[in-house]
């Protein structure tokens, strides 16, 4: 028979529970099972609880709705530990979070230590078993959270830190940048709106300005957003494209237009086709564009394309400035002029070689970019501005909002008390959107210009290094003739068990297999690592990108060395 449910009382019973009790358990201060000192709790706290409560009056969570208020606030905030905001909780914060900094710390100074291994390699199923991963019904302990710390960056790569990881492009990580991560995260805000990010997106319009001003646009003037990366920026300048030819495909889509085609590099980014794939333009309306032998896209083949497809709607070309595997920037100026002469919307995806724009000494190979219509530019690549940090800009002030904007009520009023141009999230694709900008606009503060100019200049002078040291060396040979216009050298290492021999679709077929395994060595003795891939009809060869500031001469050294000693056996 139920009992009718009465006012909490204080005087029945020590849990605090409004029920007749003669249970002599103290009432329990939930916050007390997480604490980071000394504890006698066990992995099940849920278990605990029901230890320590009266069982006859507190058997089902759900009665807590009886319960005192204060034990409702700690029950709660149990799944915080003990932490804010829960009542004096600063204390046992401040200390929870220095020692996640701790942590943070010392795998940053040991990750740039040369002596320390890149990856602690593990295959997928090993490092399943070796640790719990597994989400629990229950909830942890500090401690438990603080193992799971160390543990995740115990297996983690040190893409960032090692000055031997030359793996992707994007490497190196900026302290001041870090900084600006944790201050970021620490924020916890949205871009979309100046009245919640008023601070970001004033930095994110100056900072803009100046990637604009720096492209050659008059005054800075056009438009721009930070995205969730390279892949995104370009999809952004596709729609738009799309958008400005028919304005109306924005409410009628895309069975209102003719046919719409892309023009790109046949070395372009992966990113392209799937941006078409996207925005329901199909990948066969991807027209690729022949290439040179160093990976340069040839205009006189983008006319002919073009003259070739006269029964589509010409729509847009993307050039790249830094192929992702050759590194090759394509001919800005010629495809200029061929874009302007059929009305055809230039994109530049400067994903990778946009920040030779910072440089006096490179930045001649974008020489045409201020023509574009828009640009790809990722600090988070040469710059080493922490992932991610991608921006799209617009030659077009206003063509942004104009197609992606929804005039959402609930955010962007047109009542409101400020200049409303700084609400920027209506043209975004977005609603939320993360913070990007101030990792960037820190770093600029503190390197300056010319600071990014001398970190990407050395890395640079670091590939032309490794091309002299191979291009002539004894079981190397270059995939494509001359030196390498970015940080990309493309080489195969031939162990002296292939390099003589006579059949050459043999030793094509024992070539293929030298950079994988190669690879897998280096993997799994964590010295270093590289990328490899096949291109065309190119077997499999290494590709190495330098864009690490903590790198060095001797480190390139080192490289040459390790492939030499983990191949000479293929």
């Amino acid at each position: 028979q139920q009992e009718q449910e009465q006012p909490p009382q204080t005087t029945a019973g020590n849990c605090g529970c409004n029920k007749s009790c003669n249970c002599t358990k103290a009432a329990v201060d939930y916050s007390d099972l997480y604490s980071t000192g000394t504890h006698t709790h066990t992995h099940n706290p849920t278990a605990q609880l029901d230890s320590q409560l009266c069982v006859s009056c507190c058997r089902d969570v759900r009665h807590l709705s009886s319960v005192k208020m204060k034990h409702q606030f700690h029950l709660l905030h149990s799944y915080f530990p003990d932490l804010l905001p829960a009542m004096d909780g600063d204390g046992k914060t401040l200390t929870f979070l220095q020692e996640v900094v701790d942590i943070l710390l010392a795998y940053i100074v040991e990750s740039f230590d040369r002596d320390t291994k890149v990856i602690d390699f593990h295959y997928p199923n090993e490092l399943l078993q070796k640790n719990n991963w597994e989400l629990q019904h229950e909830p942890a302990s500090l401690d438990d959270i603080l193992v799971s710390c160390r543990a995740t960056l115990k297996y983690a790569i040190k893409t960032g830190t090692h000055p031997r990881y030359f793996n992707q492009l994007s490497t190196g990580l900026d302290m001041v940048g870090l900084a600006a991560d944790w201050l970021t995260s620490t924020a916890n805000t949205n871009m979309f709106t100046y009245e919640v990010a008023p601070v970001f997106v004033l930095l994110e319009y100056v900072t803009l300005k100046k990637m604009r001003e720096i492209i050659g646009w008059a005054e800075g003037r056009g438009d721009g957003i930070f995205s969730p990366g390279g892949a995104i920026s370009n999809m952004y300048a596709m729609l738009l494209a799309r958008f400005k030819m028919f304005p109306e495909v924005k409410e009628k889509g895309m069975s209102s237009v003719p046919r719409l085609v892309a023009f790109t590099s046949e070395h372009s980014h992966f990113s392209i086709k799937k941006g078409a794939a996207a925005l329901g333009i199909g990948t066969e309306s991807v027209i690729c564009i022949k290439a040179d032998e160093s990976g340069k896209m040839i205009p006189a083949d983008l006319e002919r394309r073009i003259l070739e497809a006269n029964k589509c709607i010409r729509r847009c070309f993307i050039a790249t400035a830094g192929t992702t595997v050759y590194g090759a920037f394509d001919p800005l100026i010629a495809i200029s002029d061929v874009c302007k002469k059929y009305n055809v919307w230039m994109h530049v995806d400067g994903a990778w070689g946009g920040s030779l724009l910072m440089s006096r000494r490179h930045r001649w190979k974008l020489d045409g970019v201020e023509r574009a219509n828009s640009v790809t530019w990722n600090p988070h690549k040469m710059m080493s501005v922490p992932l991610q940090c991608s921006a799209l800009l617009v030659r077009e002030e206003g063509l942004m909002q104009n197609c992606n904007q929804m005039h959402a009520c609930y955010l962007f009023q047109q009542d409101k008390h400020y200049d409303l141009s700084y609400d920027t999230g209506d043209k975004a694709l977005q609603c939320g959107r993360h913070v990007d900008i101030f990792k960037l606009w820190l770093m600029w503060r503190a390197k300056g210009t010319i600071g990014f100019e001398a970190q990407i200049d050395k890395c640079l002078e670091l590939s032309e290094y490794l091309y002299n040291k191979i291009k002539d060396r004894e079981g190397y040979e270059m995939v494509f003739d001359g030196k390498p216009q970015h940080t990309n050298v493309c080489f195969w290492y031939l162990p002296p068990g292939i390099r003589y021999m006579e059949d050459k679709e043999e030793r094509k077929k024992h070539l293929h297999k030298v950079a994988p395994v190669i690879k897998a060595r280096m993997m799994e003795y964590g010295t270093t690592m590289v990328s490899y891939q096949p291109q065309g009809d190119k077997v499999n060869f290494f590709r190495m990108v330098i864009s690490n500031p903590a790198a060095t001469f001797a480190d390139i050294d080192f490289l040459i060395e390790e492939i030499e000693r983990l191949g000479q056996d293929l």
